[in-house]
């Protein structure tokens, strides 16, 4: 199994050396399919400058799924999810296997949209630049919020942090959900991070785009944990290099195993089977959802 694994690997990374020629790169279009799911060709500036747009316009409740290896593969055994992930605005990089595939279709991808960097730059610039957006917190392990609150406000002066909650991990009642969108809604955040791990986050940002009087909802997961220093990032350059699955594997083996082992096995089997051109992956339904505002 691992020589197996081995010789998909030495593959797959065969074909990332084929790089795109800048007129490859020019005719590609602005995302890309990674086994049925649409992945946007972007990058953290790009992002941001879309998220500032969504809160300029104020005219609908965007979401952003930031993704890797692992949103795909469950989108591949979850019908209902891989539409979560198509009706989402944007469906940005988080892995440097999204990356690679990305540059092998003909796209300039430089870097993965990591979660936590794109959380800590848009925080950093938006408070530097004087712009008063109103940011709220939703997810992580009790007293996780509130320490990532602390760490923004040191990291980013000026910058408004309206509310934060830690919800508990079973399945809320309705009337507990009822009070948690009246909560966010009274807090009035521009900008709403959701750090509940995927698919969870994702799933919970499509329910309630349509409940929710915020311009932006962006989950991103494990930022929570790293920014707020409960746990420990891989070094960047296993981050850049794809290898920070390694690094979190080792951290918490009993949790991760069947992610990153058995799942990352089938990713690189079925993505290569992909670029080679043997297996096709239908998308799932990109249905039009425009959630406008409730009348306040």
């Amino acid at each position: 199994m691992i020589a197996f694994r081995i010789c998909l690997v030495l593959a797959f990374m065969s074909r990332i050396q084929e790089m795109p020629t800048c007129e490859a790169q020019a005719s590609a279009p602005a995302e890309f399919s990674v086994l049925g799911v649409r992945i946007d060709a972007t990058q953290i500036p790009d992002v941001i400058l879309k998220m500032d747009e969504w809160i300029t316009q104020r005219n609908a409740c965007h979401y952003m799924a930031v993704t890797g290896m692992h949103g795909i593969m469950e989108a591949h055994h979850d019908p209902q999810f891989k539409n979560v992930l198509h009706d989402a605005d944007l469906v940005v990089p988080d892995g440097m296997p999204l990356v690679w595939i990305g540059r092998i279709r003909g796209h300039a991808l430089r870097r993965r949209v990591y979660g936590p960097a794109l959380m800590l730059t848009f925080c950093r610039e938006s408070a530097a630049a004087g712009r008063a957006y109103r940011h709220f917190l939703y997810g992580g392990d009790s007293g996780v919020p509130e320490q990532l609150a602390k760490f923004l406000e040191n990291t980013c002066p000026g910058i408004h942090i309206v509310g934060s909650y830690s919800p508990p991990f079973r399945a809320l009642t309705p009337a507990e959900d009822a009070q948690i969108v009246d909560m966010i809604d009274q807090a009035a955040p521009d900008i709403l991070w959701i750090g509940l791990s995927t698919p969870k986050q994702e799933k919970w940002m499509h329910q309630h785009r349509n409940r929710l009087r915020v311009p932006v909802m962006v989950g991103v997961g494990a930022a929570f944990d790293f920014l707020s220093m409960r746990k420990q990032q891989a070094p960047r350059w296993m981050r850049e290099h794809g290898l920070e699955w390694m690094f979190r594997l080792l951290q918490e083996p009993s949790r991760l195993w069947k992610r990153y082992i058995i799942g990352g096995a089938e990713f690189i089997f079925l993505a290569s089977l992909e670029l080679l051109g043997l297996r096709h992956f239908e998308s799932g339904s990109r249905q039009e959802h425009h959630s406008k505002y409730r009348a306040s």
